[in-house]
């Protein structure tokens, strides 16, 4: 292996400002009845005598709150309901003399009547929506409608060392929004590519909290995964996923479903831990919930399969489970009942692997895999350019002299490729050696040497 150090040399440029992608959705307006909501009667008290029960006490305007359903025209029609049935009553007001602060508690015909409830489940927060809604408002806000051009591409990556080959490479692929393969050598940023296709995928979508299915319920909204916007960030005032309860004088449609959260495009990212049936819906025996699947919560987003291969199913079970949504876009789920769903597949699903493709996958599934990209290892020019970057980050004074030391004794002398990652592990291993020689940290010989002694496992 051979390096011509006069090589290492960088050039700057300034790329042109990010087209502002971002987008408010346009949130469905607040229902005005129940029969707006989408959901039955039914389902609806049955809620409500749940969150009663496990409250203990409430007030209509927590009901509200914990509903996410306005109280005029919904909730104050199934509290009538339960009281005219002597499931609940109530025990006087909290904090002024309307009906939303009048507190219920659950009777004892009512706690006969939410045992027999929570048999069916035991789901007693946010209301769902319907699946129906829930299909036309991924179909609404689609990640392919969105354009990623050249300038908001080297804006995304301008504070990474990438080659302009590179990034036209991920251009076309961001804006497929299918399907991505990205292989090569480990340490050399395929995960940080994932991130930042992620961090271009501008705009906001809604997630719903839940989805109601023939009255079984199905959990998206994951806080690890979808994160909530500010609203005020995109035009208004209050935060996402707040509850804004209306004033009475103030028709309830003149305010959005809070059912729905405003979310940052999704960006989920799994690795060796997955195993298949995390693909499917999870069904928890306990409270009869459903969670939805990853690919389910990425819907609008990025599904990152980061060290693909290494998973305790085997490659081929995994490729196999998405080739029907990789062809039709669709993804078929299935109840305990045994009823089958088809849930849109509206996701940019990147597999990323340092094992050889050609071990894991076999060419009919690559030709459905829309982009191939080989992440390689870094040039001495790139190596140099993200030693600076990492060096000004970490304040460590960068030389010229230390890395061309650095190269021909740790790198040329042993046979040891350049890795992308080596900068910013090496700079740390500078700083823990200088914290313990309470000396300055630097690019010293001796530093470098003691560094690589610490970092780098002796070859043969």
């Amino acid at each position: 292996m051979t390096f011509r150090l006069h090589e290492i040399a960088t050039t700057s440029s300034t790329p042109a400002p990010a087209r502002d992608s971002s987008q408010m959705p346009a949130i469905p307006p607040q229902p005005t009845s129940i029969a707006e909501t989408g959901l039955t009667m039914g389902f609806l008290t049955d809620l409500v005598l749940k969150v009663i029960y496990f409250t203990g006490a409430i007030t209509g305007q927590r009901l509200e709150e914990t509903t996410r359903l306005p109280f005029l025209g919904v909730i104050d029609k199934l509290l009538e309901f339960l009281k005219l049935e002597e499931y609940v009553d109530i025990i006087g007001a909290e904090g002024g003399f309307s009906e939303r602060s009048f507190q219920y508690i659950i009777t004892s015909k009512g706690r006969l009547k939410v045992h027999e409830v929570l048999d069916r489940n035991q789901y007693a927060g946010p209301a769902p929506v319907p699946l129906d809604q829930y299909i036309a408002m991924v179909n609404r806000q689609q990640i392919g409608e969105m354009v990623i051009d050249q300038a908001t591409i080297r804006k995304a990556f301008e504070h990474l060392v990438v080659s302009e080959r590179m990034l036209d490479k991920i251009g076309p692929a961001a804006n497929s929004a299918r399907s991505l393969f990205l292989y090569g050598p480990p340490g050399n940023g395929k995960t940080t590519i994932a991130e930042g296709i992620a961090n271009m995928l501008g705009g906001y979508v809604l997630i719903p909290y839940s989805v109601e299915v023939d009255g079984q319920i199905i959990k998206v909204f994951d806080p690890l995964n979808h994160q909530v916007v500010q609203q005020n960030d995109v035009g208004h005032a209050e935060p996402a996923g707040s509850f804004s309860s209306p004033l009475a004088s103030v028709a309830p449609s003149h305010f959005p479903d809070a059912r729905w959260v405003v979310c940052k495009r999704p960006r989920v990212m799994v690795g060796g831990e997955l195993i298949l049936e995390q693909l499917e819906l999870i069904y928890d025996p306990i409270s009869k919930i459903y969670e939805a699947p990853f690919q389910m919560k990425a819907n609008g987003g990025l599904f990152l399969i980061d060290d693909f291969g290494r998973q305790k199913c085997r490659p081929q079970d995994l490729l196999n489970r998405w080739i029907v949504p990789l062809e039709k876009k669709v993804d078929f789920l299935a109840l305990q009942t045994g009823k089958k769903l088809q849930m849109p597949f509206d996701v940019l699903i990147v597999f990323s692997t340092n094992l050889n493709p050609k071990d894991l996958v076999d060419d009919a599934f690559l030709r459905r895999i829309r982009h191939k990209i080989e992440v390689g290892n870094p040039s001495p020019a790139e190596f140099r350019a993200i030693f600076q970057l990492v060096c000004k980050a970490r304040k460590i004074p960068y030389s010229d002299e230390g890395l061309r030391h650095l190269l021909q004794e740790h790198y040329m002398k042993v046979g040891r490729d350049l890795r992308a990652c080596h900068p910013r592990d090496l700079c740390d291993q500078i700083l823990d050696e200088a914290k313990y020689r309470n000396i300055p940290p630097s690019m010293s010989r001796e530093l470098l040497d003691r560094a690589c002694e610490a970092y780098f496992v002796k070859l043969g």
